[in-house]
């Protein structure tokens, strides 16, 4: 399963400024196989970005894009995603203006536009937890917008943390998604009053059978994503890929 184990770039928004080659050469000597394309800085250069996964061999696990450059820029947004190789395009947020119920119908109905314009791709919603708090014809607002029924094109990019946050217990919510979850987000809750950002396998969400479930229904790209690190980030990184790898010699 080590080749199927991603390092998202929003854990290293910072570390990334300082140069996207270096850091991505730290993250392959790691042992990362890829990286999720994310919270690039301002002005970088998409040919920059393509070369250091060539030099370093890593794979790109998908690209977060951003609702605006989806739906204004669909042209840029498909030749970058050739560029670096990969087919799976992610909304990784729902702006705050369209966290409603009719914002949410707005946001299913470009998707899948998105996804009609753009049928050689995937499209997927990467999940918070304020998506639990919206109702829609009688369900929360993720599983409205990642509802396999009516021809729905939108797959899901289901994170963990964000499901546990929200009262809810990540692999019975998983189950709808079998075959329609290319990625997945992993990322681990503290043991206290907190329950903030921890690495794999520090916390309070028990993954051994969500990477099992993964194995069996389609997932392919497991990635690592914490949005605060209270060390080093990429100490953090290296935390979780180290659990990963002890938690997947047990799976069979």
């Amino acid at each position: 399963m080590e080749h199927k184990f991603a390092a998202q770039l929003f854990t290293l928004r910072e570390e990334i400024k300082e140069g996207i080659h270096p850091l991505f050469k730290k993250l392959k000597n790691m042992g990362w196989a890829g990286v999720q394309i994310s919270a690039l800085p301002e002005g970088y250069d998409k040919h920059e970005v393509a070369f250091a996964l060539k030099e370093n061999n890593l794979q790109a696990a998908g690209m977060h894009i951003s609702l605006d450059r989806l739906t204004n820029d669909l042209e840029g947004v498909v030749k970058e995603a050739d560029l670096y190789g990969t087919k799976d395009i992610i909304l990784p947020f729902i702006p705050k203006e369209l966290q409603h119920a009719e914002g949410f119908k707005e946001i299913k109905r470009r998707l899948n536009q998105v996804a009609n314009e753009a049928p050689q791709y995937r499209i997927s919603y990467h999940n918070h937890a304020f998506e639990f708090d919206i109702e829609i014809d009688g369900q929360d607002g993720l599983s409205y917008l990642l509802d396999p029924q009516n021809g729905n094109n939108i797959l899901a990019e289901v994170d963990v943390y964000w499901v546990k946050k929200a009262g809810k217990e990540p692999l019975e919510y998983l189950t709808p998604y079998a075959n329609r979850m290319p990625i997945i987000h992993l990322k681990d809750m503290t043991n206290d009053d907190r329950q903030t950002f921890a690495e794999v396998g520090t916390g309070v969400i028990d993954f051994s059978p969500i990477l099992q479930w993964g194995e069996e229904n389609g997932v392919e790209w497991y990635a690592v994503e914490q949005d605060i690190c209270e060390r080093p980030p990429l100490e953090s990184l290296e935390i979780s890929l180290r659990n990963l790898r002890e938690m997947t010699s047990k799976i069979k």
